[in-house]
């Protein structure tokens, strides 16, 4: 009798290209309030009709001057307009300045200001400049910001609230983004018990509380997705397919967690086969090799991992991505940063590691002690990933590859 050869695992990156060709923006922009459209992706480039700012406009309350009426300290000069802002300036006459407030436009004539705390009241309307000004000083110019005709956030971004104050500076109070991904959202498990359901002290020998559901659901809401949750299925292949049928035809995505593995109780993949494709299977990861992808009808697949870490980090890693990318974000993987490990790490794997990690007061990278694939307390403690390339080692003081759980949560 012969055994079948298994395949080989797919490396990480080999996976995640091979899941962002199949995920092609979803058809079908909206036009949203700018007020609701943080981490929304932008469907069209945001190119701004005017100068911001406007006008050149002062940076400090003081007094608006022309330099060449001001050589030496002690000059004094009376005060000709009082300008605030939002309000209209008159052309600066000569031989007096203008006493003007932050934000205001500033006079045509001026072409410094001097802020009040280097003056002093001269009485009957005058004013001592006690420092001389250098050219421009403290006037913001027309344009400084954004010009007439500038691409300000371009088709792909992702928006933060930064970007939406930045659009609201050019007058857009309705932006078009891409659509939000309809996910179906499922478990799979016979031990599974949702908290609440049952007391701690009247579980079952072997049951465990569904801890995925939670933070898949959150994760995906954070992305933008409307989730529709279909809960826990149970382990039988008839309820996984009927799942999975009922799923597809509302869905652009399923996300499953748990079942993807190959024991005789792990019914996603025949089930998935039953009704379409199966185009990824295992993953040459730790956490996380039991993934998949596919497609039922007009519906992409993905399955994680039941392990819960192993669920997160392949979320983080592949799914997330995936789910940017059909938003039509441009950017979907965050950059690595190199720190220096605070750690001996002398045992490679053959599969690519992603260590639990904590930045420390040193600068460094702290390791949580235990890296389990069931250790749910790991990825609250860390605040970040340290990417182990397979068969590598690392000794106490190296630099690595950091991911900062800020990006790949955001």
């Amino acid at each position: 009798m012969t055994t079948a050869a298994r395949p080989a695992l797919r490396s990480l990156d080999d996976a995640l290209a091979a899941l962002l060709a199949q995920a092609q923006p979803l058809v079908g922009a909206e036009s949203v309030s700018t007020f609701d459209a943080d981490g929304r992706v932008l469907a069209q480039d945001l190119v701004s009709l005017l100068q911001v700012p406007p006008q050149d406009n002062s940076s400090m309350d003081g007094y608006a001057v022309r330099r060449a009426e001001i050589a030496d300290e002690g000059v004094v000069l009376p005060v000709s307009q009082r300008i605030a802002a939002g309000n209209a300036a008159q052309p600066l006459a000569p031989g007096t300045v203008a006493r003007i407030f932050t934000g205001a436009v500033v006079p045509e004539g001026a072409d410094a200001i001097v802020m009040q705390e280097d003056t002093q009241d001269a009485g009957d309307g005058r004013v001592r400049i006690c420092r001389v000004p250098s050219a421009g000083q403290w006037i913001r110019r027309s344009g400084e910001d954004i010009t007439r005709g500038s691409t300000v956030l371009a088709r792909g971004d992702r928006l933060v609230p930064a970007s939406l104050g930045l659009a609201a500076s050019i007058g857009m109070d309705q932006l078009q983004v891409g659509r939000r991904p309809r996910v179906a959202l499922f478990s799979t498990g016979d031990e599974l018990v949702m908290p609440g359901e049952v007391a701690p002290e009247a579980m079952q020998p072997g049951a465990i509380y569904n801890s995925n559901r939670f933070f898949l659901r959150s994760l995906l809401l954070r992305l933008g997705c409307e989730v529709r949750d279909f809960g826990i299925v149970p382990d039988r292949r008839d309820a996984t397919v009927q799942a999975l049928r009922d799923a597809a035809g509302h869905s652009d995505l399923i996300l499953t967690s748990g079942g993807v593995s190959v024991g005789e109780e792990d019914h996603i993949k025949p089930a998935v086969q039953q009704l379409g494709t199966l185009d990824l299977w295992q993953i040459a990861m730790k956490p996380g090799k039991p993934f998949a992808h596919g497609r039922i009808g007009e519906a992409h697949f993905i399955g994680l991992p039941g392990n819960p870490v192993s669920s997160f980090v392949t979320f983080l890693l592949l799914v997330r991505p995936f789910l940017l990318k059909l938003q039509g974000a441009a950017r979907t993987t965050p950059e690595a940063m190199s720190l220096p490990a605070h750690f001996d790490w002398p045992r490679a794997d053959r599969r690519r590691e992603f260590l639990r990690v904590r930045r420390n007061g040193s600068g460094g990278l702290d390791l949580f002690s235990n890296q389990s694939s069931g250790v749910l307390t790991s990825t609250v403690w860390a605040d970040g990933l340290v990417d182990v390339p397979a068969g590598h080692t690392f000794a106490h003081g190296e630099l690595v590859p950091f991911l900062p759980l800020t990006e790949l949560l955001a």
